[in-house]
């Protein structure tokens, strides 16, 4: 009995937040009318899918002991070219004014591409120079910023094809009130491909050894700096697609597009135990991260809260959540 007790408070002590949130999301369901709603449900969906997608590129830099500060600035400028050569043919003001139609899978594949550059020179900064993750992708943020500033004038794009809009928009299929649309789809073949990935793989397997200790994986054959360069370039990629389907939704992309969703990704992941100490982590778990933390933000905006401190509330909740990560590393050590 008493080492169930034990194992009762350490479940309540390790998922304060989650279930905090849980009982805040109670709460507003039952007071506020249209919180379980079909409607709520679809957008809250279609919230969670780029941010799910993001926060799948930052998971295996934070298992490895790095990060990646500059996944924001990549979704924007993934976002930015994806908008640029998506644009309407009759649209006045095209970027490019006489670019062929393109098909999306190319486009996307473009874009992925160049985000995937960025993360290959972000590992090989912190594989190869042995710079530090946090300032190695500081800098990356600044520069892939430069970059979109120089390529789009700093001028917001618009004027999109409808099939490039109806990812985001287009139903997959209706259950009743819900509506699935083709992003919900996207987002649940990037969890099973991570899935597999994190979990039967040699790149799993490098990954975690990496994380957990890595002289002792060096040791033990494992080519640690490769094994960087494709967790770093596999981020990029992500961070292509979610940029790719965010301007979809969004219906145009800015330079400012995706701004502070590293930070958002990382809380996200953290809360869903990937631990910033490295070695720990799963794909169930970032899911869970992502969808607590955009229920926190649509429960605060159906209580009426006002958006400064919704902003105060969610800076609390990333410290508190690395807190109680380095509080679970201690009480192992």
């Amino acid at each position: 009995m008493e080492f169930n007790k034990k194992k009762v408070t350490d479940f309540l002590s390790n998922n304060a937040i989650v279930i905090l949130l849980v009982l805040l999301v109670l709460f507003v369901g039952f007071t506020r009318k249209g919180f379980f709603s079909g409607p709520n449900y679809s957008n809250i969906i279609t919230n969670v899918t780029p941010r799910f997608i993001i926060a799948l590129g930052v998971s295996g830099c934070l298992i490895t002991k790095g990060t990646d500060l500059s996944a924001g600035r990549m979704v924007g400028f993934g976002g930015v070219i994806a908008c640029t050569l998506l644009q309407r043919p009759d649209y006045t003001a095209k970027f490019f004014e006489n670019l062929p139609q393109m098909p999306l899978v190319v486009v996307l594949l473009i874009v992925m591409l160049i985000t995937a550059f960025f993360g290959l020179l972000n590992g090989c900064v912190v594989a190869y120079l042995k710079v530090p993750p946090f300032l190695a992708t500081l800098g990356m943020q600044t520069i892939v910023y430069g970059i979109n500033l120089v390529y789009s004038g700093a001028d917001p794009v618009g004027g999109l094809r409808s099939d490039f809009t109806g990812v985001a928009t287009d139903p997959m299929f209706i259950i009743g009130k819900f509506s699935f649309k083709w992003l919900f789809l996207i987002a649940i073949a990037a969890g099973l491909i991570f899935w597999f990935l994190y979990n039967k793989t040699r790149y799993g397997k490098y990954m975690y050894a990496i994380g957990g200790n890595e002289n002792a994986a060096e040791v033990s054959g494992v080519n640690v700096n490769r094994s960087k360069l494709k967790i770093y370039t596999l981020a990029g990629l992500m961070y292509g697609l979610a940029g790719f389907l965010l301007a979809a939704k969004s219906g145009g992309a800015s330079v400012n597009l995706g701004l502070g969703y590293e930070l958002e990704a990382i809380a996200a992941c953290t809360i869903g135990g990937v631990s910033t100490n490295g070695g720990v982590g799963k794909v169930s778990g970032i899911l869970l991260g992502v969808l607590v933390f955009e229920l926190l933000k649509t429960s605060m905006q159906y209580l009426r809260i006002d958006t400064s401190y919704q902003f105060i509330v969610q800076g609390i909740v990333i410290i508190v959540a690395v807190a109680l990560d380095i509080r679970k590393y201690t009480a192992k050590k």
